[in-house]
This record gives structure tokens, C-alpha cells and sequence, in this order.
């Protein structure tokens, strides 16, 4: 049997059985969840960085999203109070679209 040791969307282990595997899973709670979504977010990134296209890259992206959403649900925010978070820093600070690199300040 293949050892994962990873957390895997709500859906994966359902999905595996159906395929005919035998699947063993045990819920994370506390730190021991906080531990392993930040794992997760690290297994995203490295994929994300991996992508052969734009196609890919997307999907990675989406989990990334989704592992995000996830982390943020942990500290009691939900999508919309990111999404207001998100879009009052974007009013103050502005957003990446000019590709700025800051070399130094005085």
C-alpha cells in the first residue's frame, strides 16, 4: 500500500475507493491541521512551479486558492471577508499589475 501522509481534498478518498482501493484516513485538528495545510501550500507552490503551460499553471493556482481559503477559514475568515480584505488593500497599495521591483528608498 502506497504511504501519502498528505492531506488531499475532502473528495480524493471517496474517488479511490470507487477505483477499488483500500484507503485509510484520520482528521486533523489544532496545529497538526495548521501543519499540514501549510505542507500543503508548499506541495501547491513547488507543483505551480513545476507547470509545463499556462493550462497547469492555472489549476495549481486554484488549489492554491483553495488551500489559501482554507488557512484563512482556520483563523475565521471566510472567502468574502478576504475577498474585502483583499480589495481594501488593493485600493491602498494598489495591485502587481506594473511588474514593480524596488531597489531602495531613502
Amino acid at each position: 500500500m502506497a504511504q501519502y501522509n498528505k492531506l488531499v481534498r475532502d473528495l480524493v478518498p471517496g474517488t479511490l475507493r470507487a477505483g477499488g482501493h483500500k484507503v485509510v484516513t484520520r482528521t486533523l485538528h489544532g496545529t497538526e491541521l495548521q501543519k499540514a495545510l501549510r505542507a500543503k501550500l508548499d506541495e501547491e507552490i513547488a507543483e505551480y512551479d513545476a507547470a509545463i503551460d499556462d493550462e497547469h499553471a492555472a489549476a495549481e493556482l486554484a488549489d492554491l486558492l483553495e488551500v489559501l481559503l482554507a488557512l484563512a477559514k482556520r483563523r475565521g475568515y471566510g472567502e468574502a471577508a478576504i475577498q474585502q480584505l483583499r480589495s481594501a488593500k488593493l485600493e491602498r497599495r494598489g495591485a502587481f499589475d506594473l511588474s514593480l521591483l524596488l531597489i531602495s528608498a531613502e
